[in-house]
């Protein structure tokens, strides 16, 4: 009897697993009311919208228990994490800040007791914390990937009085800074969503993605829509900020005691704001709102058609529909006009495949003097507003910039960059627009590596400052988004070729601007090698490369590092792999043996173009 009795407690000191019907099971009528509970190891692999609901420690549990059942507790998402504090002694309960920050491990953390005798008394217990560590997020939510190293840590257990105060029971008087989480656990608390900033001193916005909580945040009590803005109102990320705006003055937040927004029927979402907000202008509440339109359309579970910023008092500042915020975009067009493809033909010329899947395989090449065989290229970059290419020269040593909306003269312009590398690999790199019309290159040249920005891509080069370039890396290639913000680049190192995102500051403007390129972060550190990157979306990028250990595969990447989802069926022998910014178009890729393809959302690889290299999308 006893032994049943304590056989059922430990049982219940686990975790159990509740699927929500109506929610989370289709067709579930009922709440099952009788059956046995589940014994759940945290971090295994399932369904993201499974629930954890922790339950207290049993009476007179053994240190290894405490241990392993506060672990558990922290994957789950109750108020305050008031069960895993039950496990710890009341003086660690109040010190210890879950929202510091999370560390995401491949799985859950393995625990270990110290051998006996090393640090080990009758009233003190020590548990080792062991597991590999892939990521960090701190605590204005960022991510940030890290190439897999060894995680180490350590809980401490005292005796400490019981909760009716008499006895003694094992609790956690010491214990790591924020949350422990196996990856699978974080993909189940966590969701991932985009703030947006002003490009600084610019009036179009830059995409800043962080992680929110997938359900209530536990610590604030804020569903996800009201910790969205809750983030948004409290700043961009460290990496970001820098190079970004807020509308938002200093002090500016959520109205005390609001934990929920929700749009009305009518799709609009009503945003109550603090005393500081009170004598905000008109203009500076139309950038503010228009920040909240471009951050609350990545909430997908969430529409929002209009919001309505409001005084402490419930009166309106102002109000702003959906269409408005366009004006705020990059791209004028909204990201809506058609999204045309290039690529290099057999020739060397530049040929077009306009948009629709009635042009397969009826390319052709465009007018000036990069279509009529004056050139031979090897690399190309078409201007968002597609009336001029950039191209490199087959030696990869000159980048020319024409026309390719009019034959014009048709007579080839003369470089606006020249390398003297003494090989081709050690010359240009492909070119890359941003949104406003300035272009990008890189010189390989061992002898004097530089990264170049020419301000309306005909202008004399200004040299751009990257200090790391002086660190033994290399660019081998460069995307630099349509915001002018963020560069993606391929950094060699060694025998590797690493992904990682710059961040691009200027001042002044024209000639006397300068430009610098600073605190590259890797952001793909478990592949082993990337040989093509592009912008698929705001903060999304296309990448073709190889895992550790694994074959070469075209996959989604966030900017913060954090991986996509969505999958890419394989291809063989690809070469260069190219998305546009409008997440409808297809990616087109370049492979040996199948030559110019392309991929929409839920189909397989589609021929295009027999022979071709290079494929590109604007920018």
């Amino acid at each position: 009897m006893g032994a049943e009795r304590r056989h059922g407690r430990e049982r219940a000191a686990r975790v159990a697993v509740l699927l929500a019907c109506g929610v989370l099971l289709a067709g579930c009528g009922s709440m099952p009311d009788s059956g046995d509970v589940s014994q759940v190891k945290a971090s295994v692999p399932g369904d993201s919208q499974v629930r954890v609901y922790p339950v207290t420690p049993r009476e007179n549990a053994e240190p290894d228990e405490v241990v392993n059942g506060f672990l558990e507790a922290m994957t789950g998402d109750d108020p305050g994490f008031a069960t895993a504090r039950t496990y710890l002694t009341r003086k660690a309960a109040r010190e210890w800040k879950p929202e510091e920050g999370t560390t995401v491990l491949t799985a859950a953390p393995v625990s270990r007791p110290e051998p006996s005798g090393i640090r080990e008394s009758q009233d003190r217990r020590v548990y080792s914390l062991h597991g590999s560590k892939v990521a960090t997020v701190d605590g204005r939510h960022a991510y940030r990937p890290v190439r897999t190293t060894k995680y180490s840590g350590a809980i401490q257990l005292v005796q400490a009085p019981g909760p009716d105060g008499k006895g003694k029971e094992w609790r956690i008087d010491n214990l790591p800074s924020g949350l422990l989480l196996g990856e699978s656990d974080f993909q189940r608390n966590y969701r991932a969503v985009n703030k947006y900033y002003f490009a600084s001193g610019r009036h179009w916005v830059v995409a800043d993605p962080v992680y929110i909580r997938q359900r209530q945040d536990p610590v604030t009590r804020m569903d996800p829509v009201a910790q969205t803005v809750k983030a948004l109102l409290e700043g961009p990320t460290n990496w970001l900020e820098p190079a970004v705006d807020s509308s938002f003055p200093t002090g500016v937040a959520l109205k005390d005691g609001v934990t929920s927004l929700t749009p009305d029927d009518q799709n609009k979402l009503k945003v109550p704001l603090n005393e500081k907000a009170d004598n905000i202008g008109f203009g500076t509440c139309r950038r503010m709102a228009a920040q909240l339109l471009f951050t609350l359309g990545d909430l997908a579970s969430t529409r929002v058609e209009q919001v309505e910023l409001q005084r402490e008092d419930g009166g309106t500042l102002c109000l702003m529909g959906e269409s408005q915020k366009e004006n705020y975009r990059p791209d004028p067009s909204g990201g809506l006009r058609a999204a045309n493809s290039y690529f290099i033909d057999a020739s060397g010329r530049l040929a077009k495949l306009e948009a629709g899947a009635e042009n397969v395989g009826k390319p052709s090449t465009v007018p000036g003097p990069f279509g009529n065989g004056s050139v031979k290229a090897s690399k190309v970059a078409v201007d968002r507003d597609e009336r001029r290419a950039a191209v490199v020269s087959d030696d990869d040593q000159h980048l020319r910039v024409a026309s390719v909306v009019s034959d014009g003269a048709g007579e080839l312009p003369p470089p606006v960059v020249r390398s003297r590398g003494a090989r081709p690999d050690d010359r240009l790199s492909a070119p890359s627009w941003d949104g406003r019309g300035g272009l990008w290159v890189a010189d390989r040249d061992p002898a004097n590596p530089r990264l170049l920005f020419l301000p309306d891509g005909s202008e004399e080069p200004v040299q751009v400052a990257a200090p790391w370039l002086a660190e033994g890396m290399r660019i081998e290639a460069l995307r630099v988004s349509e915001d002018g913000v963020r560069m993606a680049l391929l950094l060699k190192e060694g025998d590797r070729t690493t992904l990682h995102i710059g961040r691009v500051e200027r001042r002044g403007t024209g000639a006397k601007q300068t430009v610098q390129v600073v605190d590259p972060q890797a952001i793909a550190p478990r592949m082993e090698s990337v040989t093509s990157v592009s912008w698929a979306g705001q903060s999304r990028l296309v990448v073709l490369g190889k895992l550790a250990g694994g074959v070469q595969q075209v996959r989604y990447i966030q900017t913060d590092g954090s991986t996509s989802a969505a999958a890419i069926p394989g291809l063989n022998q690809v070469k260069v792999v190219a998305a546009s910014n409008n997440e409808r178009a297809p990616l087109v890729a370049a492979s040996s043996d199948d030559g110019i393809v392309r991929l929409y959302a839920g189909a397989n690889w589609q021929p295009m173009v027999e022979k071709g290299t290079f494929p590109v999308y604007p920018g």
